[in-house]
């Protein structure tokens, strides 16, 4: 079947339009720290931390800010240690994620600098034994737009 110029034009624009919305999507999980938090639901190794320090960090997705974390984080029968962390946060949960809150978290076990805030279910195959803090994960979908 041949394609008249003005209809590949249309193909070809519409599947860029997808492309760019699903690409927009993982690419607003990988900078949002959803992506991570996402990862190392499955991987990492289940933690307690105290938030010292939050902060904006002038990215948003569908309204929800991506906050950056300081973190004091405790894992079992090791000492403690800080390390820093980011995380798109519903904004009816800001009030949760104060400086003194103490919080699930993982650690990556091949970095344990590399941590992630545990507070959101991400969906059933990323069940954690950690009760999480908070109620769901905010909005799945992604408006990149």
């Amino acid at each position: 079947m041949k394609l008249s110029g003005r209809n590949r034009i249309a193909i070809m624009g519409f599947a860029a339009l997808v492309s760019m919305i699903t690409g927009g999507c993982a690419l607003a999980d990988r900078m949002s720290g959803v992506s991570d938090a996402k990862a190392l639901q499955e991987i990492g190794e289940p933690a307690e931390a105290t938030i010292v320090k939050i902060w904006d960090t002038g990215m948003t997705v569908n309204d929800d800010p991506v906050v950056g974390f300081l973190l004091e984080v405790r894992p079992s029968g090791k000492p403690g240690y800080q390390a820093e962390t980011k995380l798109r946060i519903s904004r009816v949960d800001i009030p949760r994620v104060q400086p003194g809150t103490v919080v699930a978290v993982r650690i990556d076990p091949k970095n344990p600098k590399h941590v992630a805030l545990d507070i959101y279910d991400y969906g059933e195959k990323n069940k954690s034994p950690h009760v999480s803090v908070f109620h769901s994960a905010p909005e799945k979908n992604c408006n990149p737009l």
